[in-house]
């Protein structure tokens, strides 16, 4: 289904999602794989594309879990914060280097939205959610199965990059 035709009848999409998600009935639905290129590299990154209606649900739910986690956040955490960016994190780093600072490290870790342990990931939200239904939800969003052309599995671990909920639950671990 695209954005046009969930809009097209988007009263009954999302009185029907609403249904589901009040029932405890709510599964997503498998997402697509598509590889994209790395930035600066020749080696491509796996991007998980989900389907509207799990865009709309997880956008629901992160409006939900993001003002619990927020506020935890590292005051100098800038990726997948709400209201920051690259260029805010650029400025950060303008102060320091005209306060004297001399040195920049920039790390990437090799794999690391696809190698997160679902269980631990899974201890920590729990330490702040308490609602079942939404713990539910974040599980079933960690557990979803990916589609990589006609085949399908289901992870042991990691978090879909391209998905609206990894934001929220990632950027919390230590």
């Amino acid at each position: 289904m695209t954005v046009e035709m969930f809009e097209a009848r988007l009263e009954e999409n999302l009185n029907r999602l609403s249904e589901l998600l009040l029932e405890g009935k709510y599964r997503p639905q498998a997402i697509r794989r598509q590889w994209i290129p790395k930035l600066g590299s020749h080696e491509k990154r796996p991007l998980g594309i989900p389907t509207v209606r799990d865009r709309v649900v997880q956008s629901a739910l992160r409006n939900v879990l993001e003002p619990i986690f927020e506020r935890d956040f590292a005051e100098h955490s800038y990726g997948f914060r709400p209201g920051r960016g690259c260029r805010d994190a650029l400025r950060r780093v303008v102060e320091l280097l005209d306060v004297g600072y001399t040195w920049v490290v920039d790390a990437d870790l090799k794999d690391f939205f696809g190698t997160i342990p679902h269980e631990p990931l899974m201890e920590r939200v729990r330490l702040e959610v308490a609602d079942g239904k939404v713990l539910t939800l974040v599980e079933a969003f960690l557990r979803q199965e990916v589609m990589e052309g006609m085949e399908g599995w289901t992870p042991d671990e990691g978090t879909p990059q391209g998905a609206v909920i990894r934001s929220v639950t990632v950027e919390h671990l230590p």
